[in-house]
């Protein structure tokens, strides 16, 4: 009976696998086709007959991204911001899910709730009071204002993300180690810590490339001082209304990409296992 099972299976298994295929060739299309258009030669990229391949590959628009005076402080300010928002965030939610997870207080349920609500509210929609926020706080043209946005937007996902880690750690290790004699503290930082590490990876994710490719905060509070912009905003460099540089943007694009995809390969493992952990949760 189990050979006739598997033969039953097979188109099903086929048919799921063809469409994964499918849908991943879908997804990164887009991707070949930003990569393709910043080798190709300005001829190419204006034809009326676009090719999905190139025969001259060329090197121009990535000199021309590069030869950008302020281009290499436009990716250390993306790095410093999108570096101090997966540090300060995932420590803030650490702490947070901990409290929430081990913690009875009044209004406890409430406050998840909050956390709730605050994801389902767009970005857009707050664009503007954050701005006046800003204005009123003397934020503006700092990276100070890209920096804290974006960590209060990051919490409320992370804090839900990892109070399920935090509640699949037992209490009796907790006992146990404070009957060894280990304090609260000591507890948190040398054995939850750990434990919760691959939630804490897998939310920095999204908190990075939620911050690295961010265009609207960087466009609204970095209004004057050009010093303080961060990466996207180097392809409004390469973009002219009536002239506009395509193979610019898409090199551009492509350089912004590269540390997204480095970041990603180191903490691959880190992030499945946290997924894992969190459907399973």
């Amino acid at each position: 009976m189990k050979p006739v099972r598997v033969l039953v299976r097979r188109p099903w298994r086929a048919a799921a696998e063809a469409s994964a295929l499918l849908v991943a060739a879908v997804v990164a299309f887009p991707l070949y086709w930003m990569v393709l258009s910043a080798f190709r030669p300005a001829g190419e990229i204006e034809s009326d007959e676009p090719r999905p391949w190139t025969l001259a590959p060329t090197l121009d628009s990535f000199r021309r991204v590069f030869g950008q005076q302020d281009f290499g402080r436009y990716f250390l300010n993306s790095l410093l911001v999108a570096g101090t928002v997966v540090i300060a965030s995932a420590l803030i939610a650490f702490l947070a899910a901990t409290a929430v997870t081990r913690f009875r207080f009044r209004f406890r349920t409430t406050l998840l709730i909050l956390f709730l609500v605050a994801q389902m509210v767009p970005v857009e929609a707050l664009t503007i009071p954050l701005f006046f926020l800003m204005r009123d706080a003397g934020r503006l043209n700092t990276l100070a204002s890209l920096i804290l946005p974006h960590i209060a937007f990051s919490l409320p996902f992370a804090i839900w993300m990892l109070r399920g880690f935090v509640k699949a750690v037992p209490e009796a290790l907790e006992e146990a180690a404070y009957i060894d004699g280990a304090s609260r503290t000591r507890f948190m930082w040398r054995i939850l810590f750990p434990l919760v590490f691959p939630g804490l990876v897998a939310t920095s994710v999204f908190s990075f490339i939620s911050t690295w490719n961010d265009f609207l905060f960087a466009k609204s509070f970095i209004i004057s001082d050009t010093s303080q912009s961060t990466l996207p905003m180097a392809l409004l460099v390469f973009y002219d209304p009536d002239d506009p540089d395509w193979g610019g943007v898409m090199a551009a694009s492509t350089v912004m990409t590269v540390p997204v995809l480095i970041f990603f390969v180191l903490v691959q493992r880190r992030l499945v296992s946290g997924l894992a952990g969190a459907v399973k949760d």
